[in-house]
């Protein structure tokens, strides 16, 4: 067993309360620094899965690069995970040990590493989106119309706020994106309509929340502390709110979050299967839709990496591979002499 040292570098660091289990331990760090609550989930249940990988017995300051490397080597070989899955473990193990238990870990971790596949994305055709849209009702229509609009990855559109549209400038503000990012896209003109009956539905919600006590919507805790009364302004209402309240696992508030990710998901599939389309098309596949279909109508492929929020051009230029070519309608530069 390869014994790992203590890190003794930052006296001024968080630690977390050391009467408590581990995973409690974790969960009050990962909260210290303001994790989403997606993030916990998933570095939660890869550290629990790494220790269970050695018997459970052990405790993970007891173990050291040789048991890292051989869960990581393990994740390739023997599950065939992808890369950035290997990678998200990694970062989980890597923030146990450094911010959890305050141990240093090796510079190198020499473990197997797991194949980077670059598959060309699915891409609907046009024809596709409208067919997969037409089998589509409600709020998950409106929904689906606003990822496809605007090429919003689906959280992004689940999270949106009231302030987060605008109506004047037709734009639609994506806020702590991937990568902590902002950006601003596209707010399609044929859901303005669709999207003014929406907000004008939850302004009447929250008011009814109000009148009973509640009313309060989830705010990031640097924002709460700032504008403790933020929270209750309907500005920061969520765009597409819970048909109920719930309690917040981490407050313990009674709240209106938003909708769950599954409800879209479902009424997805179900859509394409309506429409007899055999492509793996997910929710994601809008996203991956929108920026094509701008790229093969013309629009500049640096102005297509703004909307879509990638930090590399090489990202967007994944999309021409996927793009309608009609090589009949181009002319030989011979021909042009």
């Amino acid at each position: 067993m390869n014994h790992i040292k203590p890190f003794m570098g930052n006296n001024n660091k968080f630690r977390p309360d050391p009467n408590l289990k581990l995973m409690d331990q974790v969960r009050q760090v990962l909260r210290y620094h303001h994790y989403r609550y997606n993030t916990e989930k998933t570095y939660c249940d890869w550290i629990k899965r790494y220790i269970k990988f050695h018997g459970s017995r052990i405790h993970p300051k007891y173990m050291g690069k040789n048991e890292i490397e051989s869960f990581l080597s393990h994740l390739a070989s023997d599950r065939s995970v992808s890369a950035s899955t290997q990678r998200q473990a990694l970062n989980a193990i890597v923030f146990l040990y450094k911010n959890v238990l305050d141990i240093e870990l090796p510079e190198k971790i020499g473990h197997i590493k797991a194949k980077n596949y670059r598959r060309p994305p699915v891409v609907m055709t046009k024809k596709e989106v409208k067919q997969v849209l037409s089998q589509m009702q409600g709020i998950h229509l409106l929904m689906a119309k606003v990822l496809y609009g605007g090429g919003l990855r689906l959280m992004e559109c689940i999270r949106l706020r009231i302030h987060d549209l605008d109506f004047g400038q037709k734009q639609l503000y994506i806020r702590d994106a991937k990568g902590g990012k902002d950006r601003i896209t596209l707010f399609p003109e044929s859901v303005r309509e669709d999207m003014l009956k929406q907000v004008e539905k939850v302004r009447k919600i929250h008011d009814a929340d109000i009148k009973k006590g509640y009313g309060s919507v989830y705010l990031p805790e640097a924002l709460a502390r700032k504008y403790p009364n933020a929270s209750y302004e309907t500005g920061w209402q969520y765009v597409f709110p819970s048909k109920n309240l719930s309690i917040d696992p981490r407050s313990g508030k009674t709240r209106r979050h938003h909708v769950l990710e599954s409800g879209l998901q479902k009424a997805v599939k179900t859509a394409v299967k309506r429409a007899d389309i055999t492509k793996r098309v997910t929710s994601h596949v809008f996203r991956h839709s929108f920026a094509t279909h701008l790229l093969e109508d013309g629009v500049n492929i640096r102005v297509v990496q703004e909307l879509m929020g990638h930090a590399d051009v090489k990202t967007t230029e994944i999309y021409t591979h996927v793009m309608e070519k009609d090589i009949s309608a181009v002319a030989s530069p011979l021909d042009g002499l």
